[in-house]
């Protein structure tokens, strides 16, 4: 049981597939289904703070690899739900023409709602997650090729090398892209993130290029080639639904990207680092939470993972004595996402607690600056 929880994801896909193919209602169905079991998954199951052991490794690692070819058909499948186009039955020869446009007519204006809402979930917890453990596997050539696969559907090829590279040495600094300050705006986080991390990962790039001597083409070019990958898999979703089947995946893609940009938001929201201090545990929000824990394999388990990036999935240390989030990583996408007044009153009382348990002197003063300038008054009356 401790390796198939690893592949409720991809048994999550499965089913997706299935249910968006019964016509009417079967998006809405999938969308709400979904997002009440990570909800309340997350209440309602304990958390889980222990650390398994594992000695069949492969078996953990092959769901991720498995979410790649799910991922694409379910993505081309929605678009094609979602089109005119009727090249859709090469790709899925068990439906009749006629089937087919059945389940397309049957689909009301929420079902496609849902069906952009899910699809763009999916990308984000099926797709971009496990990209971000497989590209912190450097020197894994087949691990990297996945990973960046993946995270080509969400036209984020900068994530894998300014994540990697960038954002764990500046976490908590202010010139992390993908740390969040106290009080931030989530919308206005969300896309000054992705501008910056785009313009983070060209400098890291073009500084990687001139040490090794290379020219900035694309054979060396490790963000145009993965603008390519996107490119390829946007060229597909326009031979499958055209026009209308090209803009359903980019507004996919953006929305899974902005997605990852949530969970940033949430994993180190108001935490500061002093400049020259090393990566501490208590400069991520940990969680515990076993439903995330299980769909996000375990990136909840932030304190560590920063700790030691090297560290797989399955590796990775609950940390019990870290600042903790108050639930688990996809409830607070959802309550930062769509409640963020919420979030902030909940996390401010987190913030002051971080302050006076985990926080340097140095950070106190750092922290201190950020609740004057928050907008919160409860952070501005803890100064």
């Amino acid at each position: 049981m401790k390796y198939l929880r690893y592949y409720i994801s991809t048994g999550t896909l499965i089913a997706g597939f299935l249910l968006c193919l019964t016509g009417s209602n079967g998006p809405t169905l999938l969308f709400v289904g979904f997002s009440l079991l990570i909800i309340f998954g997350d209440i309602l199951i304990d958390e889980e703070n222990l650390k398994l052991e594992y000695s069949n490794t492969i078996y953990l690692n092959l769901p991720m690899y498995i979410n790649l070819p799910l991922l694409i058909i379910f993505v081309f499948m929605a678009i094609s739900l979602l089109s005119q186009s009727l090249n859709v039955f090469i790709l899925f020869p068990i439906l009749s023409e006629v089937a087919f446009n059945q389940i397309k007519s049957s689909l009301h204006l929420i079902d496609k709602i849902s069906l952009v809402a899910i699809s763009s979930l999916f990308i984000g917890v099926m797709g971009t997650v496990p990209g971000h453990e497989l590209v912190h596997r450097k020197t894994n050539k087949f691990d990297m090729f996945i990973g960046n696969w993946l995270l080509s559907l969400s036209w984020d090829c900068a994530f894998a090398i300014e994540h990697v590279y960038g954002h764990h040495k500046n976490v908590g600094l202010k010139i992390d892209p993908a740390t969040a300050k106290r009080g931030e705006n989530i919308y206005m986080f969300i896309l000054r993130a992705i501008v910056n991390e785009q313009k983070d990962a060209w400098k890291i790039v073009k500084k990687q290029l001139k040490k090794s001597k290379k020219a900035l083409f694309i054979v060396n070019n490790k963000l145009m080639i993965g603008y390519l990958r996107s490119a390829i898999i946007s060229f597909f979703s326009y031979l499958i639904g055209g026009f209308s089947g090209l803009m359903f995946f980019f507004l996919c893609a953006f929305i899974a990207k902005a997605l990852l940009e949530v969970i940033n938001y949430t994993e180190h929201y108001g935490l500061v680092r002093a400049n020259g201090e090393p990566v501490q545990p208590h400069h991520s929000w940990n969680s515990n939470s076993t439903m995330s824990s299980i769909y996000l394999y375990n990136v909840t388990r932030h304190s560590s993972h920063h700790e030691r990036a090297s560290l797989k999935y399955w590796e990775l240390n609950p940390y019990k004595d870290a600042p903790m989030m108050p639930y688990g990583y996809l409830s607070m996408l959802y309550l930062a996402l769509f409640l963020p007044p919420v979030f902030h009153k909940i996390m401010s009382k987190k913030l002051v607690d971080w302050d006076n348990k985990y926080a340097t002197k140095k950070e106190q003063a750092l922290a201190s600056e950020q609740n004057k300038r928050s907008g919160i008054r409860y952070l501005q009356n803890n100064v």
